[in-house]
């Protein structure tokens, strides 16, 4: 099969994208318009001078930017907007559900309220669902490098309106701020009917996965690719069928990796392990997911595993039963399209 057929291929290829940032997402071009429509002073003189500073030494300096540009998100047609702008790069790139982070509080640092921002987001799922046939949810993050004051006070204002989210997550700055410090969070995120996963092992060693598992009790772990270092959690990860949601652009961008071929995927599934591949913050790591599955391909990972890979991602949603079937019947069709 040609290089071009691969790319279609992969693009047709029915998904789930279960590691999305949606303020990730804000192009440039978008973060300008943005700025320029609420009246944000950004410090670059044009576009060229934005897109300039889109390469990072670590994830430090990717979040400084991340946040700076974060400002110029102002009202609830802002939210709709950049929703609806990720998910037609999701559908052309054969997303069938997306489960979609969102950060709330830099939103109200930024003197946002709670409300406009989900009102915002949700609109454009609905409007997502019935221009692109794209289901999905969203899973509201608590930022870890801020006080955990902070993420108790955001759990509590997201309480009355707990039934329109889909879970919770952790994510930002990694080292030093290990999952332990938000048990109580999640116990309370528990107990509101949330469904839990937590960013651990991106830049943090496995034992904060360890502590994702034991004391957030989280059903999925964010980025994970630390987990091989530890080849007794690797077994358990796999013997439990926690999924991983790796970010491979995100990874080489950010120097976890200087190599995609250098990520533990292969490894990964050998043992076992449910490998899901998703973009991050695909605006500003150079490719949304089906990019991210090219990347695999050209690293020598063969299109069966991609299938397979793209299967854990459908099983690792929390979709109803009757929704994960017809998404596995459509990825039957295509590996009969494909495959056979």
């Amino acid at each position: 099969m040609s290089s071009i057929n691969i790319t279609q291929a992969l693009r047709e290829l029915p998904k789930a994208e279960l590691h999305l940032h949606i303020e990730g997402t804000l192009e440039p071009e978008l973060a300008l318009e943005l700025a320029e429509r609420n009246g944000v002073e950004l410090p670059f003189r044009d576009l060229a001078d934005l897109k300039a500073h889109y390469e990072f030494a670590n994830l430090q300096s990717f979040l400084d930017l991340y946040y700076q540009l974060m400002a110029v998100l102002r009202t609830r047609e802002d939210f709709t907007d950049l929703m609806l702008a990720y998910l037609k790069h999701a559908h052309e790139d054969g997303v069938r559900r997306a489960e979609i982070f969102f950060d709330p509080q830099v939103h109200m640092n930024n003197g946002l309220s709670y409300d406009l921002v989900l009102d915002g987001l949700l609109e454009g799922l609905r409007i997502g669902r019935e221009r692109y046939g794209i289901e999905g949810g969203l899973i509201m993050c608590f930022l870890r490098d801020l006080p955990v004051e902070s993420a108790e006070a955001l759990i509590e204002t997201a309480a009355p309106r707990a039934s329109e989210l889909l879970g919770v997550g952790l994510d930002s700055a990694e080292v030093g701020y290990p999952p332990e410090l938000f048990k109580s969070v999640y116990a309370r995120a528990a107990e509101l009917g949330l469904h839990l996963v937590a960013h651990a092992g991106e830049e943090g060693p496995a034992d904060y996965v360890l502590q994702a598992l034991d004391v957030l009790h989280v059903e999925r772990i964010d980025h994970g690719v630390n987990t091989a270092d530890d080849p007794a959690l690797v077994g358990r990860v796999a013997d439990e069928g926690i999924a991983l949601t790796v970010c491979p652009l995100s990874n080489r961008r950010l120097q976890v990796v200087q190599d995609v071929r250098e990520l533990p995927i292969r490894a990964f599934m050998d043992a076992g392990v449910k490998v899901t591949v998703n973009s991050d913050d695909p605006a500003y790591f150079g490719g949304y997911i089906a990019a991210n599955y090219e990347a695999l391909a050209e690293a020598g990972i063969a299109l069966p595993m991609l299938a397979d890979i793209a299967a854990n991602s459908l099983n690792a949603t929390f979709a109803s039963a009757q929704e994960k079937t017809a998404m596995l019947a459509a990825l039957d069709d295509w590996r009969g399209k494909y495959l056979d």
